[in-house]
């Protein structure tokens, strides 16, 4: 089983998908991203300008890994990965069903102004990048393509989790952290997914 938590950036896909992790025995986080940062490490950089994503190689690669490892891992798999264009999503998403593979697809939504408060928590401010996506990403994605959609404004990260796993009909264990110590929790996670 695959679950692709898409979304706009901020919208807490990589919280949700690392919440969804710690519950669920056995699931991986596959992050496409981490294809992105070796494609443009390792290709000279004038055969690599502008977002991963346009690059088909970066497609390809997310679909053959993803195929990989939906044949070599037993639990699910969580992908926190944002993705607005339909072309790239077939390319993706849409290649990974295709082959019959069981892929469950949610759209996190929230406001704009939620959003853009959950950047500047994490310390894009209104002038990031991420900001400046903002609303090419909130139109695309309130595409019927890219449903189920799942309103997350006013919901916790955990709430938002447990409705996912519901849907997929997955039992999750009991939060692994106290609710005291759940903001430190998300602090590491956000910590740990720093782009230098």
């Amino acid at each position: 089983m695959i679950i692709w938590l898409n979304g706009a950036f901020g919208v807490g896909k990589t919280q949700t998908a690392f919440e969804l992790h710690s519950r669920i025995p056995g699931s991986f986080v596959f992050d496409p991203e981490q294809i992105g940062f070796f494609l443009r490490k390792f290709l000279p950089s004038d055969a690599f300008a502008g977002d991963f994503q346009q690059h088909r190689i970066w497609r390809e690669f997310t679909y053959q890994g993803l195929h990989y490892a939906a044949a070599n891992v037993v639990g699910p798999i969580i992908v926190p990965m944002t993705i607005v264009d339909p072309l790239y999503y077939d390319q993706t998403v849409g290649a990974l069903q295709r082959k019959n593979l069981q892929v469950h697809h949610f759209t996190l939504l929230a406001s704009r102004d939620t959003i853009l408060r959950r950047l500047r928590r994490r310390g894009d401010g209104r002038n990031s990048w991420n900001a400046h996506q903002l609303d090419r990403c909130l139109e695309s994605l309130s595409d019927e393509m890219f449903a189920v959609h799942l309103n997350t404004d006013g919901k916790t990260i955990e709430a938002v989790a447990e409705e996912i796993a519901r849907s997929v009909g997955l039992d999750l264990n009991p939060p692994t952290w106290h609710p005291m110590l759940r903001p430190l929790k998300r602090m590491v996670i956000q910590i740990r997914h720093i782009r230098f």
